[in-house]
């Protein structure tokens, strides 16, 4: 491939072992795509602050670029050896790494991160800095981590989608049935469905609540968001999971066989804030594999052409 032209793969280098794991699969999405790949690093003079006098600030920073390019060129090693196909071009920031890869996702097709994890109580969780990307950057936001037996994440099994019927729904679909003929695999479409207040209200008035109608309706629904693409998408398998429950549980159930899961986002708000879906932070969080938060374009969901 030559060339870096807009729709790039874009994936942040930051020395982590979970940066390197994304940046390989950066390198495979943008071989899929045909696009160029560019590995970002960046610092900023908030990162060289030092309360002695020696070394000094420019000393500090002639070491944070030479740090910086070393660690690109070993993501470029990385991305040589695991996809040779692929060109990666090499980027280093002046700036804090959140608003330079918020800045780049405005012409970026797909940014992927290696998240910062923290781990309270012996739990796994996905940092600020990738919620709030996720959450705000201008094209879908992919999160890789490694794999639970410390491999590289899954490259095998189903597509998984989660719909709701929303404009956001609708974002996630689009790019899920896209994700499942570049990879050709299945796509497992799921929609869940919860009458947790309604049997409450018909308990009190002593109603009986015929749960088939709220399932024919469901199906209905995901008949509905599911034939045009369907239709665009031939090639694409699909299976239907239409459950009863709540759907970060399903979605974490069916994850757990995939080698990719992708959800909507409703984030607004600042960089800095963490104003995500509970549904998207909450797989983001726990996912056994990859996970790419989809955006709504301006003014509505992705169009159908036809």
């Amino acid at each position: 491939m030559s060339g870096f032209p807009d729709n790039a793969v874009i994936a942040g280098v930051d020395g982590m072992a979970s940066s390197l794991t994304a940046v390989r699969w950066a390198a495979a999405e943008a071989r899929r795509r045909r696009v160029g790949l560019r590995l970002v690093h960046a610092f900023d003079k908030d990162s060289l602050e030092y309360p002695k006098p020696l070394p000094t600030h420019d000393e500090l920073a002639d070491m944070a670029r030479m740090r910086g390019l070393r660690l690109l060129r070993k993501a470029r090693e990385s991305v040589r050896e695991a996809e040779p196909s692929v060109d990666a071009e090499l980027i280093l920031r002046y700036e804090k790494p959140a608003q330079a890869l918020l800045a780049m996702s405005e012409d970026a097709g797909l940014l992927v991160l290696g998240p910062e994890e923290i781990r309270p109580l012996g739990r796994m969780l996905v940092g600020s800095v990738s919620i709030g990307l996720a959450a705000h950057a201008k094209c879908p936001v992919a999160v890789v981590r490694p794999h639970a037996s410390e491999e590289d994440p899954p490259t095998e099994g189903a597509v998984v989608v989660g719909i709701d019927g929303t404009r956001t729904s609708e974002a996630a679909l689009a790019l899920a049935f896209e994700e499942a003929s570049w990879r050709r695999a299945p796509l497992i479409a799921v929609h869940t469905w919860d009458n947790a207040f309604l049997s409450a209200l018909f308990e009190e008035a002593r109603w009986t609540l015929d749960t088939r109608d709220i399932e024919e309706r469901e199906s209905e629904v995901v008949a509905e968001r599911l034939a045009g693409w369907q239709e665009k998408y031939p090639d694409v398998t699909v299976e239907r999971a239409i459950v009863r429950g709540r759907p970060a549980e399903e979605l974490l159930r069916h994850a757990d066989r995939a080698q990719l899961l992708v959800v909507g986002s409703r984030g607004r708000g600042g960089v800095a804030g963490m104003l995500l879906g509970s549904t998207s932070q909450h797989v983001l969080s726990y996912a056994p594999c990859p996970v790419i938060v989809a955006r709504s374009p301006e003014g509505g969901a992705p169009a159908l052409d036809r």
